[in-house]
């Protein structure tokens, strides 16, 4: 696909007559793509894209090579397989449709900035502390949590305080489990998370921390703990754990953690930007 678009670049140098629709054309077309990958990004549905891909490839080889046998064999299977990816993909075709009509003017202007859901975090994680209450939240970064978010219930909810301890009171639904918080929403709560399996940590955490450990050795995702016992509030970023934050410590722990995030893409941005400019020489 990029390919594609890499050739009708090409093609709009040499003619510049209907420019605006061509550009209009890759723009759409950029657009679909990035929605779709952004879907499908931390589910399963990746690896059998990546696998469809492969076919495809395996196609377009035999027929360059003159692999007889094995291009009549493509050919005879592809036609079946686009059944079955739109089987298979029918959630994500589902989702992509949904989320193309929604308009992004409504939800921009909706949305919390990201001081104020720091805000509203500290202050449900402190409340839950005084409170001795326990809980477990996770915050989504670069790596998507999709696997994770479809083993709890869905909440797609804006984050606020009254939400937050409401979930974590002991004896409702949703208490037991982490909640993954996506952008400036809870994404859902009462999640079942991975724990660590690592031999050097303490004996004294429980099934909470080794939780949190666990979901940020897998990712890049941050993750805020109360101890139920204790009171303790945790931060745990890349599988390291810093316990006894108090809410001055745990907002300054989180803002650095998302300006770290923010120069990491920024960087990687930059990266990608001049590599394809030393390409393009």
């Amino acid at each position: 696909m990029l390919a594609l678009l890499l050739q009708r670049l090409s093609l709009l140098v040499g003619s510049r007559e209907h420019l605006w629709l061509d550009v209009l054309d890759i723009l759409i077309v950029a657009f679909v793509i990035y929605q779709l990958l952004q879907l499908i990004r931390g589910t399963h549905a990746v690896q059998v894209a990546l696998g469809g891909a492969v076919l495809v490839l395996l196609f377009w080889a035999s027929q360059w090579l003159d692999l007889q046998a094995v291009n009549w064999l493509m050919r005879t299977f592809l036609p079946y397989a686009v059944f079955g990816i739109l089987v298979i993909f029918q959630p994500e075709i589902r989702k992509v449709l949904a989320h193309i009509g929604k308009t992004p003017l409504l939800g921009a202007f909706g949305s919390l900035r990201a001081e104020d859901v720091l805000d509203e975090i500290v202050l449900a994680t402190t409340s839950l502390a005084a409170k001795k209450v326990g809980a477990i939240l996770v915050l989504e970064r670069e790596i998507g949590l999709k696997s994770y978010i479809e083993t709890g219930i869905a909440l797609d909810a804006q984050i606020t305080y009254d939400l937050l301890i409401n979930i974590f009171t002991p004896g409702t639904p949703l208490h037991d489990g982490a909640v993954i918080v996506q952008g400036n929403r809870i994404a859902a709560a009462a999640c079942f998370l991975p724990l660590t399996v690592n031999p050097a940590l303490s004996r004294t955490l429980g099934s909470r921390h080794r939780a949190a450990i666990g979901i940020t050795e897998d990712t890049d995702a941050v993750a805020v703990v109360v101890s139920e016992e204790t009171g303790t509030i945790s931060m745990v970023e890349g599988g390291r754990i810093r316990r006894g934050l108090d809410a001055t410590a745990l907002r300054q722990a989180l803002y650095e953690s998302t300006e770290r995030e923010k120069d990491m893409q920024a960087s990687s941005s930059s990266e990608t930007a001049s590599a394809n400019g030393r390409e393009g020489q």
